[in-house]
Formats: structure tokens, C-alpha cells, sequence
């Protein structure tokens, strides 16, 4: 019997004075939406598998709030995991897992959507379903039981969460979400069976139900085919995509504690031409599109209206590849110039224009100055396609440094393919390469952040063929750079290796993925992003319970030829394309911004509509257009 939402109250009200941080839990946030809940059709319970502090900003989770609660037959309501003290003190009280806004259960929604942005969120949306009192398992859930639909980056290949899910939304959320909701109020209407509703939704372009789907393997326990078992299961499921980018949300809620982005976020962009052969983002959000100058400036003046939020983040992949940059960070400049509001632009290029850019942008130096060169050798990044020379990189930083900036942000990656120790030690050098042009220009003020984060092959990329660095390499390689960049003024982050392990089990899993991650869960790992409660011991266990080899899903080089977990899951970009990339990493040859040329990844036949429906002052994928193009689609 599940509890009453006044009931939840009460409970509520007996705990959270003696929980951390009680704000993160009873809602009530200016610009929160409040249904009667009595006299909506179909309820919404949108899920976030992390604090409070960090899913409440995600970008994702605020565009289908908005959405849905702009119909009048819909409701979308919000919840987040809570934090350790808080989750014992529900158990204790039998306090189940409940939305923000209203205090229902979540088991009493009729959707419950779940965001899975990155694969340490696993076990917690597991233990969200455990402390929400729904079925683990899809194959166990009833009637009575809303219907458990996950989406986000990591839902690429969902086959380590397949048996916990009902179904899967691969790709862009804004229109699909829409379609399920109508799939599910007809199939309520028609009193028919749970399997119905999910053939209704199978039917639907880029969903995957996973209990429509059986794995079967090969002797030496590689994939031989995920095998649709069911008429209604196409035998690919292909990404779903939105041809123009729509309204952004700017309607946002103001959260009730600190959190760790508090400001007016705008996607300027979706999708990035560079083709750099590590970036999972850089291949699965293809072909690009852009807002307008006019669509941006004015999505920001109406969100900054309705929140008061004194920051604005301009977000995409590759912020200074957007058109009209220039334009825009000038409109944005000038239009918001007497409130005094602080701008972001991440993700730009490493060239004096983009030191244009950011000294435009006011108070633009208190926040440092991010580049990501990724690499530090011609042959790295000749392998990455990356090409990005030395010399560039430090004729930008010394007229950072000379401009005003103190402190530049440098990212780089460790684990890359054929890397060898020189590689690694011409980080070190370039870093100190970069803080010396500091110091000739500011003296000892100059500082250098370099994160240096372990390379995992990722699915639907071009090095999802090869191996994961092992534990050892990866030591050897950050023990060179802690040894050589003591020196002051600089500051070195990296990657703790058994997270690096952690992160390449679950992106590249199968099906049989599923069994390690219960047993781990089972054995108490939650919260697995945290440093302080990742425990590497509980996952190797769990690999032994379950009687698999991790080594298996990290440390082995994949033949060409072989079938993967994620290859009945189509993101647009063609195998053979991304099979050719990866071949010519091993030749050093780099390929060029597809703006320059198009090399036909497959994404324009597969997206043809694109060529009508996205307006003239739009950026068009370049297959439009191209040569190429044309032949490939005719």
C-alpha cells in the first residue's frame, strides 16, 4: 500500500531536522510547478540519480520539466537520491523515495523518467528504484508500477542497465518525450496489458526496450548479435534527433541551497564538426545545429527575468566553432552590461580569437582561462585528430598571461593509443613551457591548473576497438608527471586509476554488465562518482560473484571484426566510417573539420529531413551541401 503524499509530510517532518542539508529535500523553489494532481492525466516523475546539488542544474532535466508542464493533460515532477544520512533516515521511518514538488511517491507517477548522463550514476538509480518500492527488475513490474524509461549520454550502449529498465530513449529528448506520453495515455485508455505499452513504445523512433532484445554470445564469450525477439523490435534502434533546435527553457527554478551551478544555462549549439577520435559527444550529437543570435539573447533575457541568476553559461561542444560567436558574445555584452552578469564560454578554440572573445565578456579573468590541447606530441595528436602545434599553444598563453589572465586551466589525457612515456613527459614539458611565458609577462603571479584525466575508450568512437591503459601503466605514467611538475605556480590534477578501470567496465559492457552492477549495489555501492564512497574492492567482487573477467571489458583490444555490446544501437555515424577513422589513427593521418570537407559519416542520409526543415540561418551539416553529400544521398 503505498503512502499517501500527506502521509510523506508528516514523516518528513519528523527527519529532516536531523538530516544534512534538509533544503535539498522539500522543494517549494521559486518557479516550481504545482498540478492538481487529481485532475491530471498522465503524472511525470522525472529523476535525477544524484544529490540534489548536482542534478537540479542539468540542463536536460530542465528542458523536459518545462516541456511537460507547458501541456494541460501532464504533469512533471522532480526528484534527486538522497544523501547517505538522509537515505537511512527514510528507511528508518519508511519514508519512500518521493517528488519535490507534491511528496508522492514516485511508485505512484505513471512515467518515471530517469537521466543517466554518465555510468557512475548506476547503482544509485538502482538504489532509487529499491528505495521508491519499485521492482528492480522490469520483467517483475505490474500494472500498478509506472513505466521506467531512461535517457542520456550514457544510454548509448544500454546494455548493462537493460534488465532494470523498461525502455531506453536514445538521442534527443524534446520531441520523443512527447510521443511516449501519448503512447501511454492511449494504451491506458485501451485497458490492454503492460507488454502492450511497450510495443507501443518500441514502435516509436529511437526507443529500445531492452526485453524485446536477447543477447547471444560466442564461444570465447565475445557478442555473436543482440537478436530482436519481437515484431514490434526493429533490428537496429536508431538515435533519435531533433532537426531545429527548439525554444530553450527559461523558465528555470531557483534552488533552495547552493548547488554547484547556479546560473541561466543556454545550449547554443548542439553537436561539434572537429572529430576528435576520443570525444563519444563529438560523434553521437551530430550534425550540428545552431540557435540564432536573437533565439540566444532573448532565451537569456527572459530566463535571467524569471530567476535573478547573475551568471549565464553559453554551452556546447565547441563554443568558439559556433557561427555568429563573435556577434553574439558582443549582443550578450552590450544587451546585459548594466546588470553586471557573469559570462561563461567553455570549450574554445586554442587562438587569439578566442582571447577576443573572453575580454568581452565582463569579469571574465576571475574564473582563469580553460584550453584543451589534450595532448602535447605531433603523433599523439596526430592519432586523437587532434592537430593542435606546440608553438600555437604557447604564442596563445603568453597573450593570455599578458592580457590580464593569472591563471590558465590546461586539460590533457593520459592512456591515449601507442602513447608512450615521451608522450607523457612532453605534458610536463609543455606545461612548463606554458607557465614560463607567465612568468616573463606577469612575474610569479602566473599560475597553471593541468587536469590530466585517463583516456576510456568509448563507445560509437573510433578507439572503442582498443584497450583501456592498465592500473600499472596509468601509475608509471602520473608518478612521471607528479616528479616533474613540483615546481611552483603550477597545480596537477589526475585520475585516480581504479575509477579510469571503474568507468571502462561500464561503457563498454554487455548484458551480463547487469549481474556485476547488482551484486555491487547489493553489497553497497552507491554514490560511486564520490572519491569517498567508490570502493574499488566492492566492484571486484561483484565481478567474481558474478563469474566474469573484468579484464574482459577493459584490457583487451577488440578485432575489427567483432560484434559490440552497443552495435544494434545506431547513432547515425556509420560503422565503417568510424572503423576507417580508427585505421587512420594508425597511420597518424588526421582528418579535417568537416566544415572544410565532408567525408560522408552517414549522418545527412540518415537525417535527410534535415535539408528542409532546418531554417536558412541555421547551420547546416556540411553533407547538405557538399559534393559528397549529394551523391551519397541521391
Amino acid at each position: 500500500m503505498l503512502l499517501s503524499n500527506q502521509e510523506i509530510k508528516d514523516r518528513l517532518e519528523r527527519v529532516l531536522l536531523s538530516v544534512e542539508k534538509p533544503g535539498r529535500y522539500v522543494g517549494g523553489e521559486y518557479n516550481q510547478v504545482v498540478k492538481d494532481w487529481d485532475a491530471i492525466q498522465t503524472r511525470v516523475a522525472l529523476l535525477f540519480p544524484d544529490i540534489y546539488d548536482i542534478g537540479f542544474p542539468n540542463l536536460g532535466l530542465a528542458i523536459l520539466y518545462e516541456s511537460l508542464n507547458n501541456r494541460a493533460d501532464t504533469l512533471a515532477e522532480r526528484a534527486f537520491v538522497p544523501w547517505i544520512d538522509m537515505e537511512a533516515a527514510m528507511r528508518r521511518a519508511g519514508i519512500p523515495l518521493y517528488s519535490l514538488e507534491t511528496k508522492h511517491p514516485l511508485a505512484a507517477f505513471d512515467i518515471l523518467g530517469i537521466t543517466l548522463p554518465y555510468e557512475s550514476l548506476y547503482t544509485n538509480a538502482l538504489n532509487a528504484l529499491d528505495l521508491a518500492g519499485i521492482p528492480l527488475h522490469a520483467a517483475d513490474r505490474g500494472l500498478e508500477h509506472p513505466i521506467v524509461i531512461a535517457g542520456g549520454q550514457s544510454c548509448y550502449n544500454p546494455e548493462p542497465m537493460a534488465p532494470f529498465i523498461d525502455a531506453f530513449v536514445i538521442g534527443e529528448g524534446e520531441e520523443i518525450i512527447h510521443e511516449i506520453v501519448a503512447a501511454h495515455q492511449a494504451w491506458k485508455a485501451s485497458r490492454a496489458p503492460r507488454a502492450e505499452l511497450l510495443s507501443r513504445l518500441a514502435s516509436i523512433w529511437g526507443v529500445y526496450v531492452p526485453s524485446f532484445y536477447e543477447p547471444a554470445y560466442n564461444p570465447d564469450g565475445t557478442l555473436s548479435a543482440v537478436n530482436p525477439i519481437h515484431p514490434a523490435a526493429p533490428k537496429r534502434v536508431r538515435k533519435r534527433i531533433v532537426a531545429k533546435l527548439p525554444e530553450p527553457p527559461t523558465r528555470l527554478l531557483v534552488p533552495s541551497i547552493n548547488i554547484v551551478h547556479n546560473r541561466v544555462s543556454v545550449e547554443i549549439m548542439r553537436g561539434c564538426t572537429r572529430g576528435c577520435r576520443f570525444c563519444h559527444a563529438g560523434m553521437v550529437n551530430r550534425p550540428v545545429r545552431e540557435r540564432s543570435v536573437e533565439d540566444i539573447v532573448n532565451a537569456i533575457q527572459k530566463a535571467v527575468d524569471q530567476t535573478g541568476f547573475e551568471e549565464i553559461a553559453l554551452l556546447s561542444l565547441s563554443s568558439s566553432d559556433y557561427t555568429k560567436i563573435f556577434d553574439l558574445v558582443q549582443q550578450v555584452s552590450q544587451r546585459f552590461n548594466a546588470r553586471h552578469l557573469k559570462t561563461s564560454l567553455p570549450s574554445l578554440r586554442i587562438e587569439s580569437f578566442s582571447i577576443d572573445l573572453m575580454e568581452m565578456l565582463k569579469d571574465a579573468r576571475s574564473g582563469g582561462f580553460t584550453l584543451a590541447p589534450e595532448a602535447a606530441t605531433d603523433h599523439m595528436r596526430e592519432i586523437i585528430n587532434k592537430p593542435i602545434a606546440s608553438q600555437q599553444l604557447l604564442d596563445t598563453a603568453r597573450a593570455i598571461y599578458s592580457r590580464g589572465w593569472t591563471t590558465i586551466k590546461l586539460y590533457f589525457m593520459i592512456g591515449h593509443p601507442s602513447e608512450t612515456l615521451e608522450d607523457v613527459q612532453a605534458i610536463a614539458d609543455l606545461c612548463k613551457a606554458v607557465i614560463a611565458e607567465g612568468r616573463k609577462a606577469i612575474g610569479r603571479r602566473a599560475k597553471l591548473n593541468a587536469g590530466v584525466s585517463t583516456f576510456v575508450p568509448k563507445p560509437h568512437t573510433p578507439f572503442q576497438w582498443v584497450a583501456t591503459d592498465r592500473p600499472e601503466q596509468i601509475a608509471a605514467k602520473q608518478a612521471l608527471l607528479r616528479r616533474e611538475l613540483r615546481e611552483p605556480g603550477i597545480k596537477l590534477n589526475w585520475t585516480d586509476p581504479n575509477t579510469t578501470l571503474f568507468e571502462s567496465w561500464l561503457s563498454r559492457g554487455d548484458r551480463r554488465m547487469s549481474a556485476v552492477v547488482e551484486l555491487a549495489w547489493r553489497s553497497g555501492a552507491r554514490f560511486d562518482a564520490w572519491d569517498e564512497h567508490f570502493n574499488f574492492a566492492t566492484w571486484q567482487a561483484a565481478f567474481q560473484q558474478a563469474g566474469l573477467d573484468p579484464d574482459f571489458y577493459s584490457h583487451r583490444q577488440r578485432a575489427l571484426d567483432e560484434t559490440f555490446p552497443w552495435d544494434h544501437i545506431d547513432p547515425g555515424v556509420r560503422k565503417s566510417y568510424i572503423r576507417q577513422e580508427y585505421q587512420w589513427s594508425l597511420e597518424g593521418k588526421t582528418r579535417p573539420d568537416c566544415r572544410d570537407q565532408c567525408f560522408a559519416c552517414g549522418i545527412l542520409p540518415v537525417f535527410a529531413n534535415l535539408r528542409y526543415e532546418t531554417p536558412g540561418d541555421s547551420w547546416r551539416c556540411p553533407e547538405v551541401t557538399s559534393p559528397v553529400a549529394e551523391e551519397v544521398q541521391s
